[in-house]
């Protein structure tokens, strides 16, 4: 059995109750830990909290190389966890698709996401976000535009957008970072960059931070520790407009 199970957002407390039994009764334990991070909790103490050892898994190891998880899950409970919900923000429909192929049985036990957070934070309503995408890091030579397009895009839909921030090895993008790459990157096709924005830092902890306002506002703003995330909203209805200013500070 391969069991997807999401930790939610930030710390050991955010996993389900069905999530820990699951852990603490696999037989083997890997944890996805390339696309999202609990900041409020180290591996050695999630270790501790599920009394398991953790095989902390890189993008090849899921994407290319799944055999060792598939193999195991052939014929012991694997516990496969992700920050987030294994099947929002951190897809691993892929992996799901090969165990099924290896008629290995799998099952999903979801934890709160991001995209979800995002709304009872800001108050943007769910049901208007269009397509969400993500902004990395530049490399030498490499300056991706195509975040700008899904942006733009979603506001000739009058529909918000969520933008999900690079993390890396040793470093995790902020919102001001975020909000100069996108200028530059409407600079670059000669388009009008976003007028409005919200940063989120720390969604699901005891301390998560919300600011809402122009390009200059946020980019001077210390949104504090990681993770962050970026919304850019489209035309705000009248309850998104006064969520926001009640606790964004828009």
């Amino acid at each position: 059995m391969l069991s997807f199970i999401g930790l939610g957002l930030f710390d050991g407390e955010d996993v389900s109750i069905k999530g820990l039994k699951k852990i603490q009764g696999a037989d083997h334990v890997f944890l996805e830990g390339y696309t999202s991070r609990l900041m409020g909790i180290k591996i050695c103490e999630m270790e501790d909290l599920y009394g398991k050892t953790i095989i902390v898994l890189g993008r090849e190891d899921v994407e290319s190389h799944p055999d060792t998880i598939l193999e195991y899950a052939r014929d012991s409970d694997v516990a496969f966890l992700t920050g987030g919900d294994p099947m929002v923000s951190t897809t691993h429909a892929d992996l799901r698709i090969r165990a099924a192929e290896r008629n290995i049985p799998t099952e999903i036990i979801h934890g709160s996401s991001i995209s979800s957070a995002v709304c009872g934070l800001s108050g943007l309503q769910n049901y208007r976000f269009g397509k969400s995408c993500s902004v990395p890091f530049p490399a030498k030579g490499w300056f991706p535009t195509a975040p700008l397009d899904t942006i733009l895009s979603n506001q000739s839909l009058n529909l918000h957008t969520l933008v999900y921030l690079d993390i890396q090895q040793e470093r995790y993008m902020t919102v001001p970072q975020a909000i100069g790459l996108i200028e530059e990157m409407a600079e670059r096709e000669h388009k009008e960059p976003p007028r409005l924005f919200v940063g989120i830092a720390r969604a699901g902890s005891d301390t998560p931070h919300i600011r809402a306002g122009d390009a200059e506002t946020l980019k001077g703003h210390d949104f504090g520790d990681p993770l962050h995330v970026l919304v850019i909203p489209a035309k705000l209805h009248l309850i998104e407009e006064e969520y926001l200013t009640a606790f964004a500070g828009l």
